[in-house]
């Protein structure tokens, strides 16, 4: 009875909240850790900021995989 659907159309909400705001967090955390970079190595582009932001949402969307995407069943 457990795979059945549930009848709550509101019931991913939460999941999908949480990816967003995996994602969020780690491109505002390491795009911070960019950032800093830049002020202590006095760079006037802001070329570690954009790295750190990238780097930041890949590893949110990395993160949110495991969570979320990864299958767990045995193909073999």
């Amino acid at each position: 009875m457990t795979d059945r659907p549930p009848d709550n159309a509101w019931s991913g909400l939460g999941t999908g909240w949480a990816i967003v705001s995996t994602l969020i967090a780690g491109m505002l955390a390491w795009g911070l850790v960019g950032w800093l970079i830049d002020k202590l190595a006095g760079t006037t582009n802001d070329v570690f900021l954009a790295v750190g932001i990238v780097l930041g949402g890949a590893g949110g969307v990395y993160s949110v995989y495991l969570r979320y995407g990864k299958d767990d069943r045995d193909d073999g």
